[in-house]
């Protein structure tokens, strides 16, 4: 794709849905990563109905350090696979708090030796924690509407980041998750796309295909 339409897609998309912030509801940056790591294979929805309850009981990393892995286990049960992310978050605090003195590290680096937390989660952390943006955060939504839209060819959301990395200016790469995530959840529904209404449409080869396909 031409980098002419690369970037009137982060136009448009800034311009539809550049309002729209993370959906997870935190206090702190350990919470964000908390709610982040109970975000994979769940819907935000759920998770914050989980955390606002979690966030409660637990209020320091020591907290969460020192808690009983089943009744965390339990406490966090409706997020599903709930003892990989039970044991990884009460681990995590434990790093956290003997390795980096208590204060979530920020460098890409430092958090991929986090229990739980691969580039998707350390982006997040990073971006919507921090402010600070190294990578693109890439979910199912960013996996599925990248490949429809023409902006990768990879599945893989390590290469799919690499790709986005190199079409997208920098100050863009925490706010176009959002935006592609906005787009998927709004209008580019995985059984019902409404393609009718997409904002880029003209500029979507999946779209293009579509109309040839009909005519």
């Amino acid at each position: 794709m031409k980098q002419s339409k690369v970037d009137e897609i982060v136009k448009i998309l800034d311009k539809e849905y550049g309002d729209v912030d993370i959906a997870l509801n935190f206090s702190n940056v350990f919470e964000l990563m908390v709610a982040t790591i109970l975000s994979a294979q769940c819907t935000d929805k759920r998770v914050n109905i989980v955390t606002s309850t979690l966030f409660k009981k637990y209020k320091t990393i020591k907290d969460y350090a020192t808690a009983d892995l089943k009744e965390f286990e339990n406490d966090i049960k409706s997020t599903g696979f709930y003892r990989n992310k039970a044991k990884n978050i009460i681990a995590t605090a434990n790093i956290v708090l003997d390795k980096f003195n208590g204060v979530v590290p920020k460098t890409m680096e430092e958090l991929i030796t986090l229990k739980g937390v691969a580039r998707k989660t350390a982006n997040i952390v990073l971006g919507s924690g921090y402010g600070i943006n190294v990578g693109i955060a890439v979910d199912t939504h960013v996996i599925r509407l990248t490949n429809l839209i023409g902006l990768s060819k990879n599945s893989d959301p390590k290469k799919i980041e690499q790709d986005l990395m190199k079409i997208i200016p920098q100050k863009n790469w925490r706010n176009i998750s959002f935006t592609i995530q906005t787009l998927g959840r709004r209008v580019c529904i995985a059984r019902r796309p409404k393609c009718d209404i997409c904002p880029i449409k003209y500029l979507c080869n999946h779209y293009k295909k579509k109309k040839i396909t009909c005519l």
